[in-house]
């Protein structure tokens, strides 16, 4: 192989090191992980104990349920088992997001800016106190105030 290609090949795998490497990437692969144990333990909690469960009250079962057309069978109870694991999934889903929705502390609300001491003067644009009635450094009567007689 040429230089130039080792090279680019070269290039290509610490590209791509650096993007499986990255945070984003990581956190994905462990919730990939995690959910697939998670589904695990779903199937699990609806074929084990649930649909036992509504068969005990129901005197059904509904992982044998199903429609037959001919030499073949519709398997209408695997469907429902199905529904119930995407519904138990999706509530439990809702919990965990609510939860650490609950655990972040929502930002303080910004503190209200506090009121102005000091103003300009329009006449020489000096910086006064807020309460002054004419300018210490031009000496002029500022507009908006009563006359104060000494």
């Amino acid at each position: 192989m040429a230089e130039k290609e080792v090279k680019g090949i070269k290039k290509f795998f610490e590209e791509f090191k650096a993007f499986a490497m990255r945070g984003n990437v990581l956190d994905m692969a462990v919730g990939v992980v995690i959910g697939g144990a998670f589904t695990a333990i779903i199937n699990s909690l609806v074929n084990d104990i649930i649909n036992p469960s509504i068969g005990l009250f129901f005197n059904a079962d509904f992982s044998d349920v199903g429609i037959h057309v001919g030499d073949v069978m519709i398997g209408i109870g695997s469907f429902i088992n199905a529904i119930i694991n995407f519904l138990i999934v999706a509530f439990v889903l809702f919990v965990v997001i609510k939860t650490i929705n609950a655990l972040h502390k929502k930002p303080a609300e910004p503190a209200a800016p506090e009121a102005p001491t000091t103003k300009v003067c329009p006449y020489c644009q000096s910086e006064i106190s807020i309460k002054a009635v004419r300018c210490p450094h031009c000496t002029s009567k500022l507009e908006g105030f009563p006359e104060i007689n000494n």
